[in-house]
């Protein structure tokens, strides 16, 4: 009997490029499990109206692990039938939901912007499902971006739960970097006020930018990099200037988690 997918549609908005920032960072973070894994299948869950986010992670995740394969799943039937024309050597799409239709465990899930329009109270739940299917080592990136991607914040979790928060954002139109709590994932947006972890890290993380201004004749980069080098000192960061370049910053999950609730 066939089974109903888990969940509900999406908008189904998209644009070509809009989770590049994602992307690289899974490329450089998870490319050596692709490479260490049997069948490095990695699934595109909730892509949308348009494949284009699908094509760009095949693409993207090749240049780091050449066997990857990807799969498109989606829970409107409508959206498969409109993107299996685009189909090829490594892709395929499928209609399913959360409880993700692939023949095997996927070594790795991503769900952009897919949590926005659920419930605070129903993304535990949803984490939990889709880390079950993770293969050993797999990783679920589950989060947020604006509509071209300049902004972007992400959850990375493994089988065992979240791990991580990222910061990503176009340095060049960044005002200040707090700028990128409206794209909080669903986990975290509603705990942007004062009490929450999550709140008092954008705060200090504003305070180093500020005080970082003098490195803005050098560029954002420089500044990004002062800054994040700043809040280091009280913050457990997991990455370094090679990712601080790129305009990215990723925290402990456990710095971060929500206070109450």
């Amino acid at each position: 009997m066939h089974q109903r997918p888990i969940g509900t549609a999406t908008r189904g908005t998209t644009n070509p490029n809009r989770l590049r920032r994602m992307d690289r960072w899974i490329a450089a973070t998870h490319g050596p499990a692709l490479r260490r894994s049997d069948s490095p299948v990695a699934v595109d869950l909730g892509y949308g109206a348009a494949p284009w986010t699908a094509v760009e992670l095949l693409e993207r995740l090749r240049a780091a692990e050449p066997r990857t394969e990807v799969v498109g799943v989606e829970i409107d039937p409508v959206r498969v039938a409109a993107a299996q024309p685009y189909e090829r050597e490594g892709l395929t799409f499928v209609h399913g939901g959360f409880e993700i239709p692939t023949a095997g465990r996927p070594a790795l899930i991503r769900a952009a912007n897919v949590l926005r329009q659920y419930d605070e109270g129903e993304v535990t739940a949803v984490w939990q499902r889709l880390c079950a299917r993770l293969a050993p080592g797999g990783l679920l990136v589950e989060g947020t971006c604006d509509e071209i991607g300049r902004r972007h914040v992400w959850v990375a979790l493994g089988p065992e739960g979240p791990r991580t928060v990222t910061f990503a954002t176009r340095l060049g139109s960044l005002q200040r970097p707090s700028d990128l709590a409206e794209r909080l994932p669903k986990a975290l947006i509603h705990r942007n006020v004062p009490g929450e972890p999550v709140h008092a890290f954008l705060r200090d993380l504003d305070r180093a930018w500020a005080t970082a201004s003098p490195y803005a004749s050098l560029g954002a980069r420089q500044r990004w990099i002062a800054a994040a080098r700043a809040v280091s000192a009280d913050w457990p960061l997991t990455d370094g200037v090679r990712r601080w370049r790129q305009g990215e910053i990723t925290v402990r999950w456990s710095a971060l988690r929500p206070a109450t609730g």
